[in-house]
């Protein structure tokens, strides 16, 4: 009161600070999502990242308990020893030609199917595409044995006849690893949705410029389509590179192995010479890495737009 008598203002008590109840669960539920996409890019790197470090590990400390994450008596002898291995360059050579050849036919044959079930009209077209997705649900094991016999008996290969009897066709070739794998439903799958996303006026107007089907395929389409085709293409080399089982039941000849295959030789009786196999799993991995670092912003954009239309 005498401060109010003598002319001086009286404070007003501060006032609470609004809080926007929206932002701060819109806060709490980013940090919910960056939390759980932290420990699961965790638990998936863990373990390469313990490969690696095992590589440069003695073989004696590389079961140590707990984990020793930071080699404590730093090696190269692991990745001498793989690379001084008989052959290596024939495993390496094999897993490259029988990845590229793949991946290059399934840009190819996926790609022309996906433009006839995204852009061409037919009769059937729905009710043939559905059929072709529906073997998505067959698991790969119940059709190896179908495979393994068509393979077999193919005419005038491998010293069959021309009933395919006598010999053992495309089996223990690179015909029996190629052939069956030059398209998939998946990719087809992939590359129509994001097809169906490119405007129809494209092509209308390459066709009234006198375009054919296959020049407005390749002209059009394809460079329209890098993403999802860088996608697939990483995908499927990741898939052939890394494949196992399928190359283990076709292939006999020691000259015709993956780099899978060999890896699985340092497997010796009832003893496994594990730090070989760590330097070679560690080199096994990095085309890999090179090729998804090289395409990158190309593969997430083609994930990112691939559902945009059904």
């Amino acid at each position: 009161m005498e401060l109010a008598q003598r002319g001086q203002p009286i404070a007003k008590p501060a006032s609470r600070p609004f809080i926007n109840n929206r932002k701060v669960m819109d806060a709490l539920g980013k940090a919910v999502i960056y939390a759980l996409t932290t420990a699961g890019a965790i638990i998936f790197i863990a373990p390469w990242a313990w490969m690696v470090s095992a590589s440069f590990q003695p073989l004696g400390d590389i079961f140590n308990w707990p984990p020793t994450w930071i080699p404590e008596h730093f090696t190269l002898e692991n990745y001498t020893g793989f690379f001084e291995t008989a052959g290596l360059g024939r495993l390496f050579f094999n897993s490259a030609f029988l990845a590229l050849t793949i991946t290059g036919l399934q840009l190819f044959f996926n790609s022309l199917a996906a433009y006839t079930f995204a852009k061409r009209r037919f009769p059937g077209r729905d009710i043939i595409f559905i059929i072709l997705l529906s073997t998505l649900m067959i698991p790969g094991q119940v059709t190896l044995i179908p495979a393994y016999l068509i393979l077999q008996h193919i005419p005038l290969f491998g010293g069959n006849d021309i009933f395919g009897q006598g010999g053992h066709g495309w089996l223990d070739s690179y015909w029996g690893l190629i052939i069956p794998a030059m398209s998939s439903i998946y990719g087809i799958f992939l590359l129509r949705q994001y097809m169906k996303s490119i405007p129809d006026e494209l092509i209308d107007a390459a066709k009234i410029d006198g375009a054919s089907e296959f020049r407005i395929y390749a002209q059009v389409i394809v460079p329209l389509s890098g993403p999802a085709l860088a996608a697939m293409g990483i995908f499927t080399f990741t898939y052939v590179w890394n494949d196992f089982f399928w190359p283990l039941i076709t292939i006999s000849s020691p000259d015709l192995r993956t780099l899978p295959l060999g890896l699985a030789l340092f497997v010796v009786k009832n003893r496994t010479v594990w730090d070989l196999v760590m330097a070679g799993s560690v080199v096994a991995t990095l085309p890999i890495l090179i090729i998804f670092l090289l395409f990158q912003r190309y593969f997430i954009r083609g994930i990112a737009l691939t559902g945009l239309k059904g």
